[in-house]
């Protein structure tokens, strides 16, 4: 009798075919990736005609005659599974541009929180600087005392002036 270890859980059996989703999916991108290019669309075309052309005018290649359905058994058959790869790598793309969304959220959002609070820091600067003396503060209120030292000057002048006259 065999003893299980119990500290590690046990396994399903998995029945079917066993793959790498991320494999099959890069697998599928550079398939819709060739589907989506002029190059195939041209080959595609050349084999086409070929085909026709074969199938029409050579009678020793005849090997699909005129309703042409190998053919279109051919077409079907690629349309048929290129339909799904390119769903597959469409889904793929969504799964990125969703998660490059959310990063896009995060960092709009810590901007706009270090936004709000530069915004807060330069209104505390600025409040500040209403309690700051300016040069242009300074520079007037030397302005007044000079003027007032120049009054009380002259108004000392005219007293000792006054008192250097005598009376009559």
């Amino acid at each position: 009798m065999r003893v299980r270890d119990l500290s590690t859980p046990r396994q399903r059996r998995r029945v079917g075919i066993h793959y790498d989703q991320d494999q099959f999916g890069q697998f599928s991108e550079a398939i819709a990736r060739w589907l989506g290019t002029a190059r195939f669309l041209v080959l595609q075309s050349v084999i086409v005609c070929v085909w026709i052309l074969l199938n029409v005018f050579v009678d020793s290649w005849r090997f699909d005659k005129y309703p042409f359905i190998l053919l279109t058994l051919a077409l079907s058959l690629q349309a048929a599974y290129a339909a799904p790869l390119i769903l597959l790598a469409q889904n793929r793309q969504a799964d990125r541009d969703r998660e490059q969304l959310e990063v896009d959220r995060a960092v709009a959002a810590r901007t706009q929180a270090e936004t709000e609070y530069l915004a807060r820091e330069l209104a505390g600067v600025r409040l500040a600087l209403n309690d700051v003396v300016t040069t242009e503060d300074l520079k007037n209120h030397l302005e007044e005392l000079t003027d007032a030292i120049t009054r009380l000057s002259e108004q000392l002048d005219n007293g000792s002036q006054q008192r250097q006259r005598p009376s009559a």
